[in-house]
């Protein structure tokens, strides 16, 4: 081990000595171990000052200190001028009812409602005193129909209304020629007859109520003129219908000439359902 430590300063020696370019002449072989380093010397006086460099880059801002404490409290600024007046906001919630004020003087009538709902039914009053006595005007309470009408083309349609167009008498105005109609309107007895000419065919035909047959009359032809007649009586509500009507077909010899023959259809009323008639006085009083 001391053997190659001392070969390892050997060399070194022997190479520091062959290089140092301050040895002069012949080369020298020292062989040493370097010592300890000396104390150091005193510093030297200070050199006169350098040039003024160039100005460096600005270093970055540094970072920002703490909050400080509070301070005191300063004095009152003087007052600033008034802004300009912000957007109304939003409603705010409806606050407690306030205290009654005083009562206000009394204002103006103003215009009126409008009319409420009717109220419920009232108790029944008592009886008033009796009436002064009416006048009887029973003559204009009492219903009139009648009607009489003729034809004036022969042989109509079987199986159809018979249309009398030719209006003798239709007081009420409850037959229609458009339709050879009676429409009842008052409700009674009422009498209804027909006297028919016919010619050249036999003639088979009936008065009816309602689509009903009530008479049927049939009558043959024998080369002449012939009259076919019929009559009846029967009870009508309102609103029924009463008409002629060939019933069977050809036996239609209904014959009508405007210059010298006629067929008719009468009717009119007997008396009124007397319940009807006294209903219609209690309205009309």
């Amino acid at each position: 081990m001391w053997a190659l430590i001392g070969a390892i300063c050997l060399s070194h020696c022997v190479s520091g000595q062959l290089f140092d370019p301050k040895l002069k002449g012949a080369p020298r072989l020292v062989c040493s171990v370097p010592g300890s380093p000396g104390l150091s010397g005193k510093p030297g006086p200070n050199g006169p000052p350098g040039a003024v460099g160039n100005v460096g880059i600005p270093g970055r801002d540094g970072r920002d200190g703490r909050k400080g404490e509070k301070g005191e409290k300063g004095d009152t600024g003087v007052k600033g001028r008034v802004g300009p007046t912000g957007k109304i906001g939003e409603r705010g919630e409806r606050g407690p009812t306030g205290k009654l004020g005083p009562a206000g003087d009394i204002g103006d009538v103003g215009l009126p409602g409008p009319p409420g709902r009717n109220g419920s039914k009232g108790d029944k009053g008592q009886r008033g005193p009796r009436g002064a006595a009416g006048v009887c005007k029973c003559g204009s309470l009492l219903p009139k129909s009648a009607f009489s009408v003729g034809i004036t083309s022969s042989y109509p349609t079987e199986k159809t209304p018979i249309k009398f167009n030719k209006v003798l008498f239709n007081e009420g105005g409850h037959y229609n020629p458009q339709t050879g109609k009676f429409i009842c309107a008052y409700p009674g007895v009422y009498y209804f007859s027909y006297d028919i000419t016919l010619a050249n065919k036999h003639l088979a035909i009936s008065l009816v109520q309602n689509g009903q047959y009530r008479i049927k009359t049939f009558d043959a032809n024998t080369g002449n003129h012939d009259v076919a007649s019929g009559s009846t009586v029967m009870y009508l509500n309102p609103e029924d219908e009463v008409w002629m009507e060939i019933f069977y077909h050809d036996q239609n010899g209904l014959f009508a000439d405007p210059g010298w023959a006629d067929s008719l259809f009468s009717g009119f009323l007997l008396y009124a359902d007397t319940n009807y008639f006294d209903t219609l006085a209690e309205d009309y009083a």
